[in-house]
């Protein structure tokens, strides 16, 4: 569990104003990728919320069993057995805090890199103080999920008439050297805060608001809520939970490419007062030193270039020392400073 007095975590964590329970966001596009019409329902929904279901994917359940159980396995150590794999360097376990910029969740975590050029020691402690199980189903699922990031990536560069030139998106995340990462989220209960959040009348946040910086994310959840999307009007919305699906989010880098047609969404986790909340995340991201800007066929004559050229290397570093709710795409801004 994460360990905080009732006090403290009040005083510490960040509290969202309590959203109208009719605010369930029920509309989500759904995308079945072996439907002809599925690159056309996909470039529509990343245009309008950046964000879709992807149905009928492939994946064996069994793969998304395996990790689940493992996962669950290592959460529910104890905590001193835990942090052995912490404090996060940024990958390992993590309790509470979220980076190193002073944010806040009601959150436990594991954070992992993709990338063979990266050697965590708290990741290497992880694997070595824990069985080869929990290492062999998290490369096992890592694999799954970067071939259906790459598809989907390549269903979208098709929808945006890229033709011969669809695959370059996915070439990026293919790359021996892409530099994606992988992520297991649990937010406990807070059912012992109850009382003291009714009072509040807020919610406790899991995982504040943020847009993800990298190319894509492929999102799988346990059947808990909590999970919620900003829509282009400025509202929250909570999105149904479906464990059997998993939920495609457009990042920093995406909308970039796309000169903006893509939105990278702003979304959130609440924490739920009786239910335990586990999801999975992939980050699909280029190698480090991969050139990131508009691609010129998606730039009309009648339009301008919305953003300059920057390295995911330098954003990574510029947006890893910004808080979770700053709107880092402005680094690429074209008014930003160099």
């Amino acid at each position: 569990m994460v360990v905080l007095s009732n006090q403290s975590a009040l005083n510490e964590l960040f509290l969202a104003k309590t959203c109208n329970p009719s605010s369930m966001f029920t509309e989500v596009p759904e995308v079945d990728l072996s439907h002809p019409d599925a690159k056309t329902i996909m470039v529509k929904a990343c245009q309008e919320i950046g964000l879709f279901k992807l149905v009928n994917h492939g994946i064996p359940l069994e793969v998304i069993t395996r990790l689940e159980n493992e996962a669950l396995k290592f959460f529910t150590q104890s905590q001193s057995q835990k942090d052995k794999a912490g404090p996060p360097d940024p990958f390992g376990y993590g309790s509470k805090r979220i980076g190193t910029n002073g944010d806040m969740g009601w959150v436990e975590y594991l954070l992992l890199s993709t990338n063979p050029d990266i050697v965590s020691p708290k990741t290497v402690q992880l694997f070595n103080q824990n069985p080869e199980s929990l290492r062999l189903c998290v490369e096992e699922y890592i694999g799954e999920m970067k071939k259906i990031c790459c598809e989907v990536l390549e269903e979208m560069g098709e929808g945006l008439g890229l033709g011969r030139r669809k695959n370059v998106f996915s070439r990026m995340i293919r790359e021996e050297r892409s530099d994606s990462c992988f992520r297991v989220n649990r937010y406990p209960s807070c059912g012992e805060l109850k009382e003291e959040i009714a009072l509040s009348g807020r919610n406790l946040i899991g995982f504040g608001e943020h847009t993800d910086p990298q190319i894509l994310s492929v999102l799988r959840s346990n059947n808990t809520s909590g999970l919620q999307i900003c829509l282009p009007d400025g509202t929250w919305a909570s999105i149904p939970p479906d464990h059997s699906s998993f939920f495609i989010n457009v990042g920093d880098l995406l909308q970039v490419m796309s000169n903006g047609r893509f939105k990278s969404v702003k979304h959130r986790v609440l924490a739920d007062s009786t239910l335990s909340r586990l999801s999975m995340i992939y980050f699909g991201g280029p190698s480090l030193e991969e050139k990131i800007a508009p691609l010129p066929s998606l730039v009309s004559k009648e339009e301008e270039s919305l953003y300059r050229e920057l390295t995911w290397r330098e954003y990574k570093n510029a947006a890893y020392k910004s808080r979770l709710s700053d709107h880092r795409i402005t680094l690429f801004h074209k008014s930003s400073n160099t």
